[in-house]
C-alpha cells in the first residue's frame, strides 16, 4: 500500500505544509509593505526638509521669503544678480573638493543611486552622499540653473540604502533602494504613478514585476506624507483645465513628438560637449562650479529666469505665455545657464530643467501654431505641457513615465491618450539618433 500510495503520514501533512508556506509568503507580503511604507513616509520627511532647508538659504542668501528664485533675482541689484550663483558654485566647489582632498580612501559605495542599483548591491557612500547633497543645497539655493529634485531623490534612496542594510538582507537592498528613489521622486513631483514607472522603465530588466507593489506603495506613502506635511493637497503646476484635443490638435501634439525626438539628442550631446569643456579647463573644482555660476549670473542680467530650476518660469508659461520671440530668448539663455551649471559638475538633478526646456519649446511651437485660424485659444498651454512630456521622454527614453508625470503635475487626463502618442514617437526617434539616454542606458 506504501509503495502504490506513498507514505499515508506525509499526505496528511501536505494540506499542512502548504498552510505554512502560504503563511510564510503572505507574511513576507506584508513585511515587504510595511517597509515600503515607512520607506514612503521616510522619503517624503526628508525631501521636506531638504526644501526648508533651501527656504532657510535662500532668505540668509538672498533676504527672499517667498521661495522663487526667479523673483528674488529680479529685486536685487545686477552685482549681486551677477556674483549671487559664482559664489554659491566657488563654496559647493569647496565642499566637494575638501572632501575628496583629506578623504583617506576612495568611496566604498557610489553616490548615484542608479549605479548603486545597476552596477552595486544598492548600497550608497553615506558620508560622500551627504557632502554632494549639501553642495546641491547651496548651488541650488544660490540660484544655479540645476535641479533640486536630484539631490532630494538621492536623501530619499541614501535613507533607503542604510534602512536596508541595518534591517533586510542584502538581496533585498536593491528593491529597497528603488523603493526610496521613486518615493523621493513622487514626494518631489507629486507623481506617485510616474515615480513608480520611473522605476520600473529606466531599470527594466533589473526590476522584475512582483517587486513593483512595494515600489508603488513607497510612492504613495510619500505622496500622503508630503501633503501632510505641506498642508493640503494639490498638483505641482496650477493650469487651467483643457478639453479633450481635437483632430488636428492631435497631429500637432505628434508633430511636436517628432521635433523633441530631434532636439532631445541635440540637448545630450550639448551637455557632453559642455562638461568635456570644462574638463579642458582643468580648473580646480571650487573654480570650475565658480565659472558655471558667473555665467548663469551674467545671463541672468539679461533675464532672471535663467535662476534656480526652472518651477517658477514654467508656471508661468502654463499661466499666461508670452510671445514667441520672448520664449525663444529665454529658451536660449536658459539653455546656456542649463549647460554651464551642469557642465561645471554643479550636483544636481537635470529632470526638472528638462522639464523647463520641452515647456519652453512647446509654448514656443504653440504660439507659431496659435497664428493659424482654427487652432484654439489655449494651443499654447497644450503645446506647452506635450513639450514638457515628449522632451522629458525622448532625453529619458521612458515615455509612459513622462505622460504619466505630466498628467499627474498638471490633473490634465483629457490629454493623456495624445501625450502618450507623442511620447513614444519622441522617444522612438530619440532611440534611433541617439541609443543612450540622459542615463547612460
Amino acid at each position: 500500500m506504501c509503495f502504490f500510495f506513498g507514505n499515508p503520514r506525509l499526505n496528511m501533512t501536505s494540506p499542512r505544509m502548504k498552510r505554512l508556506i502560504h503563511m510564510q509568503h503572505y507574511q513576507l507580503m506584508l513585511r515587504r509593505l510595511a517597509i515600503a511604507m515607512i520607506l514612503g513616509i521616510a522619503a517624503a520627511t526628508v525631501v521636506w526638509l531638504f526644501h526648508q532647508s533651501m527656504l532657510k538659504l535662500e532668505w540668509l542668501f538672498l533676504g527672499s521669503r517667498g521661495g522663487s528664485l526667479v523673483a528674488a533675482a529680479a529685486e536685487l541689484p545686477l552685482w549681486r544678480r551677477l556674483l549671487t550663483p559664482a559664489l554659491g558654485g566657488l563654496v559647493a566647489g569647496s565642499i566637494l573638493w575638501l572632501f575628496q582632498k583629506y578623504q583617506h580612501q576612495r568611496p566604498a559605495a557610489p553616490t548615484d543611486y542608479m549605479e548603486a542599483f545597476d552596477a552595486g548591491d544598492g548600497r550608497l557612500d553615506i558620508s560622500a552622499s551627504l557632502v554632494k547633497s549639501l553642495a546641491s543645497l547651496i548651488v541650488v539655493s544660490s540660484g544655479s540653473a540645476i535641479g533640486r529634485e536630484g539631490a532630494m531623490i538621492l536623501l530619499a534612496a541614501l535613507f533607503a540604502s542604510v534602512f536596508a542594510r541595518l534591517f533586510t538582507p542584502p538581496k533585498e537592498w536593491k528593491l529597497w533602494v528603488a523603493c526610496g528613489a521613486a518615493a523621493g521622486m513622487a514626494s518631489a513631483y507629486h507623481a506617485p504613478l510616474a515615480g513608480s514607472l520611473f522605476i520600473a522603465e529606466i531599470l527594466f530588466g533589473s526590476l522584475i514585476l512582483a517587486s513593483l507593489g512595494p515600489v508603488v506603495i513607497a510612492a504613495v506613502s510619500a505622496l500622503l506624507m508630503s501633503n501632510l506635511l505641506n498642508g493640503g493637497q494639490e498638483t505641482l503646476y496650477q493650469v487651467q483645465i483643457l478639453v479633450a484635443p481635437w483632430p488636428v490638435q492631435y497631429l500637432l501634439m505628434a508633430l511636436l513628438g517628432v521635433i523633441a525626438g530631434f532636439a532631445a539628442p541635440l540637448f545630450l550631446s550639448l551637455m557632453q560637449y559642455s562638461s568635456h569643456f570644462f574638463q579642458q579647463l582643468r580648473l580646480p573644482p571650487p573654480l570650475q562650479l565658480a565659472l558655471g555660476g558667473l555665467i548663469v549670473g551674467g545671463l541672468s542680467i539679461i533675464f532672471p529666469e535663467v535662476w534656480g530650476n526652472g518651477y517658477s518660469v514654467v508656471q508661468s508659461l502654463l499661466s499666461a505665455p508670452p510671445g514667441a520671440l520672448l520664449i525663444g530668448a529665454i529658451l536660449l539663455c536658459k539653455l546656456i545657464a542649463i549647460l554651464a551649471s551642469s557642465g561645471s559638475g554643479a550636483p544636481g538633478g537635470v529632470f526638472t530643467p528638462t522639464l523647463f526646456i520641452g515647456a519652453a519649446l512647446g509654448a514656443f511651437v504653440g504660439q507659431l501654431f496659435a497664428l493659424w485660424p482654427g487652432m484654439g485659444e489655449h494651443i499654447a498651454l497644450l503645446m506647452a505641457l506635450t513639450g514638457m512630456a515628449t522632451l522629458l521622454a525622448a532625453t529619458t527614453h521612458a515615455p509612459v513615465m513622462s505622460a504619466l508625470m505630466v498628467f499627474e503635475m498638471t490633473g490634465e487626463y483629457t490629454l493623456l491618450p495624445g501625450l502618450l502618442l507623442a511620447c513614444v514617437m519622441a522617444t522612438t526617434l530619440s532611440r534611433w539618433l541617439r541609443t543612450g539616454s540622459v542615463y547612460g542606458k
